[in-house]
């Protein structure tokens, strides 16, 4: 019963099986902290958008409970996924809604009682309680230094087996100590993941997990998949690898940090596409292996980028491109409701060369769709943000274009319209192009 719940937006995206899904860990795996510039999770963010989002599943799973999950994305250029496991796996939401899953929440009541678990560990003064943001329904949460973890697990594990709960002691970062119900964790969250998904008929042709402590050892463990532990993987999770993962050709030790890591991985397993549009010279160069809308949108707003921090050469021929991107009569709705012309808008952004020079500026493309309208035409729809050095800003997006390799760019905009997202807009419409 528990895995014949519906619930609206969680994978009900995809019409059949995604070709891949990515599970990632965030801190450390996906998310670099010692990356200011996040330049690994940038190119890890155009590779997805422009090869993966419209047939593929993109799932964190995080040791954050949800509101610490939230502030992250504040924080950093994470992409929105289609399923978040948040709080060691005790909690599963889907979409950028994030619509709980309550069926698992009623699996993971089984002989779980928190106000036991929090009066017996209250005996033992080696554990002191993370802030109680991290402290969730089914996940009571500690600091513990190394020297005292595998003594007081050893005791608390049999302690709690005395009161008649059956939980799981998670020990991760050399710090963290997490206690769940027994089914509970990363990789059981996922194993529930997947069995919905093969009653749906819609099993994943390939699952690749990503992590770097020992709370995502369970995601390792999970039958039939990929994994990859980053380069700046910790002791514990290696420790688990050579213990029980040595001998599995389908883990591997990545070369390359955090989110370069999971991209090195994508190749070493021939996954899909590895070579991410931001490692890409020339983005208006025409291929016929790049001609499609997803890849061609997330291209031209990564030249869009360089060209505002002026990292490309203001030559005439790629003046000429642009104004060949758009259609003579094509039609702008800026975010702020004023319409103008296509046209008007590469003159200003012609004009706009360089003008975010030693601003760290970025732009990146978020939850890109597609829908083809006619024979070369097509409706793009997306979330297109902007950083230069102060708060993200961002639009909703949708683009009329003509796709076909005669075009020297490969595709012609239409008509783009662009409505602000919530609180990430601007006042000043004029430092807001495409």
């Amino acid at each position: 019963d528990i895995l014949k719940k519906y619930h609206p937006g969680s994978m009900d995206r995809l019409d059949s099986s995604a070709s891949l899904m990515v599970v990632s860990d965030l801190d450390n795996t996906m998310v670099d902290h010692e990356d200011p510039e996040n330049l690994s999770l940038f190119r890890f963010n155009a590779l997805w958008e422009a090869y993966y989002r419209v047939h593929s599943l993109l799932v964190y799973s995080t040791g954050r409970s949800p509101m610490s999950y939230k502030q992250l994305r504040k924080e950093k250029p994470l992409l929105t996924p289609d399923i978040t496991i948040m709080s060691v796996g005790t909690e599963i939401t889907y979409g950028e809604s994030m619509v709980p899953d309550d069926c698992w929440q009623k699996y993971l009541n089984q002989n779980w009682d928190r106000s036991i678990i929090t009066k017996e560990t209250a005996k033992f003064p080696e554990l002191v309680p993370q802030p109680e943001i991290d402290q969730r329904p089914h996940k009571v949460s500690f600091f513990i230094k190394n020297v005292y973890a595998l003594g007081v697990m050893k005791t608390l594990s049999e302690c709690l087996e005395r009161q008649g709960l059956d939980v799981k002691i998670i020990y991760s970062s050399g710090i963290a100590l997490d206690i769940l119900p027994q089914g509970a964790g990363k990789g059981q969250a996922l194993e529930y993941l997947l069995k919905k998904l093969k009653a749906e008929g819609k099993v994943p042709c390939n699952t690749l997990v990503c992590g770097d402590s020992g709370n995502d050892a369970d995601l390792f463990a999970v039958p039939d998949v990929y994994g990859v532990m980053v380069s700046n993987a910790q002791q514990e999770l290696l420790k688990w690898q050579a213990q029980n993962g040595k001998n599995n050709p389908n883990i591997i030790l990545a070369t390359e940090r955090c989110a370069a890591g999971i991209i090195q991985a994508i190749g070493n397993f021939s996954l899909g596409p590895n070579i991410s549009p931001r490692d890409t010279k020339d983005l208006l160069e025409r291929k016929m292996e790049t001609i499609n809308t997803s890849n061609s949108m997330v291209r031209f707003y990564l030249f869009y980028e360089r060209w505002r921090r002026g990292e490309v050469d203001k030559s005439e021929h790629y003046i000429k491109n642009l104004q060949l991107v758009c259609h003579p009569s094509g039609v702008f709705v800026h975010a702020s409701g004023v319409e103008g012309s296509l046209q008007q808008l590469i003159d200003a952004m012609v004009s706009s060369y360089g003008d975010m020079q030693g601003k760290q500026f970025r732009v990146w493309l978020d939850r890109l769709s597609t829908a083809q309208i006619g024979p070369d035409t097509f409706l793009v729809k997306f979330n297109k943000w902007e950083m230069a050095g102060e708060r993200p800003r961002c639009c909703l997006t949708t683009v009329l274009l003509n796709l076909n390799a005669k075009f020297p760019c490969g595709f012609k905009i239409f008509h783009m319209h662009q409505t602000w997202f919530g609180e990430f807009g601007v006042e000043d419409k004029s430092s807001w192009l495409f």
